[in-house]
């Protein structure tokens, strides 16, 4: 949809970005096969490092009759040492891995505050990360082989909350900007569509034990285009995982704006216009604010959207009932999430410009409000697809962090592990085998740009944040 990513002039530049750039492999999937003794492991991606675990990727990929890369199936080791120890590194199998050109592995047991030495290996071969920037930038782990765990905020856990956003239920081409524009990725004949896997791949990750989140905050863009079949779909998901208002919120994006036209004619109608908002049924009126506690911790969901386009807002009557949320109880330590990014260094930095995130008054008042409510710590926002914490316009104590899309590469979401004395923020992958398989082969998207805007900095992904929620429960 035009209405939803750069204009022309942007998908151009890109364009010729891609040209400038190292040549990047696009994988193709699909019943060719490798020759043997051909094995590339790439791709390696050292995704996710909290206080006492290291979460790695990559790929392997062999060459067909005509030399063209294929994925292809392969063991999965991870050899780790601490960087400071002389010992030989030990070798990690993951439990119950199978042979597979997907491969994720997940060490755990580390100690906080360590650096330590790494390589990844299939069947013999050292992976290598892929020839982006974004790993290849000297400094990163993946060119030096060595990370360093994160040291948690003081004080005892309180809980988990899950951030995820753009899960576009009911889309069937990834990776479309305008009028077709650059080439988009179709799911592979025979799977199920995308969304409902990379979906149901994040509700999967967050029940298990290793993950344990209490909470799910979907920041906006639920559906692909709002029909009702969608938003029922997406809906029927997430109450098969839990309780609304209670396990999960969510709020509304662009995606799931009011729409018009003969698909929609059965759904409530817009006051005062043509449109039929089929989402607002299900999950609730266009411009209502969410104020849900969970353990003294205040969730403050907005709704960032407007009636057409892709660009965000916040009406004036939406305004004011923020402001008297924050005025009650200014200190109660408070997450707020809305679809679209509001700080200028995410309007000047997003692929789509200025235009594509909350508009700038809207943004500045925002801001001032939370200077006048010192309880919030977090905004979350989604929309851009890539993992991105911004600086606020205004000296506040706020993070305003951009999570990737649970839709496509990465594919996944951010963990928020709160303490006593602050947060860990940590990105995931999913890690069901047909989520890897399909995350994969999106990092083609956007003529194999996909990563280098997408993926974000360590930083960005893994960091902590010292605060005081000792309120919390």
């Amino acid at each position: 949809m035009s209405c939803c990513g750069p204009d022309r002039r942007r998908v151009l530049h890109a364009l010729g970005l891609a040209a400038a750039l190292p040549a990047l492999a696009v994988h193709r999937s699909g019943p060719a096969r490798a020759q043997a003794g051909s094995l590339i492991a790439t791709d390696l991606e050292v995704v996710t490092v909290t206080d006492t675990s290291v979460a790695l990727t990559w790929t392997t990929l062999g060459l067909d009759a005509a030399g063209a890369p294929v994925p292809m199936a392969a063991g999965t080791e991870v050899r780790l040492a601490p960087a400071d120890s002389r010992e030989p590194a030990a070798a990690h199998l993951p439990d119950g891995a199978q042979r597979t050109p997907y491969h994720y592995a997940e060490i755990d047991g580390l100690e906080p505050g360590r650096t330590y030495r790494f390589e990844a290996w299939s069947d013999g071969v050292r992976a290598a990360p892929a020839n982006n920037v974004v790993t290849r930038t000297p400094g990163t782990a993946e060119t030096t082989g060595e990370f360093t765990t994160l040291v948690p905020p003081p004080g005892r856990p309180l809980r988990t909350v899950a951030l995820s956003n753009d899960v576009h239920f009911g889309e069937e081409i990834s990776g479309l900007v305008a009028a077709g524009l650059p080439p988009g990725i179709a799911q592979e004949p025979g799977l199920a569509p995308y969304p409902e896997v990379m979906l149901a791949a994040l509700l999967d990750d967050l029940r298990r034990p290793d993950r344990g989140a209490g909470q799910l905050i979907l920041a906006g863009d639920l559906t692909s285009e709002a029909t009702a079949a969608q938003t029922r779909d997406v809906r029927r998901q997430l109450d098969a995982w839990g309780a609304a208002g209670r396990d999960w919120f969510a709020v509304r994006g662009n995606h799931d704006r009011p729409h018009t036209g003969a698909d929609y004619a059965g759904c409530a109608p817009v006051a005062g216009t043509d449109h039929r908002d089929c989402w607002g049924e299900s999950f609730g009126a266009r411009g209502d604010v969410l104020e849900h506690r969970v353990g003294g911790l205040r969730l403050l969901g907005l709704d960032t959207t407007e009636l057409d386009g892709a660009g965000g807002s916040i009406d004036p009557a939406e305004f004011d009932r923020v402001a008297e949320v924050l005025r009650a109880d200014p200190d109660r330590p408070t997450l707020v999430f809305g679809h679209h990014p509001v700080t200028l260094d995410a309007a000047v930095s997003n692929i789509a410009g200025p235009g594509f995130v909350l508009n700038r008054p809207d943004a500045a008042r925002l801001q001032e409000l939370y200077r006048s409510a010192p309880g919030v710590f977090l905004h979350h926002s989604g929309h851009t697809h890539r993992n991105r914490r911004t600086r606020p316009d205004l000296p506040l104590n706020v993070e305003f962090l951009e999570v990737a899309a649970v839709k496509e590469y990465p594919g996944g979401y951010t963990l928020l592990r709160l303490y006593e004395g602050g947060y860990m923020a940590n990105f995931y992958k999913t890690r069901t085998a047909d989520a890897r398989r399909w995350s994969t082969r999106t990092r083609a998207e956007y003529l194999g740009l996909q990563p280098e805007y997408t993926l974000g900095t360590a930083a960005d992904r893994n960091h902590v944040v010292l605060r005081d929620l000792s309120g919390l429960s």
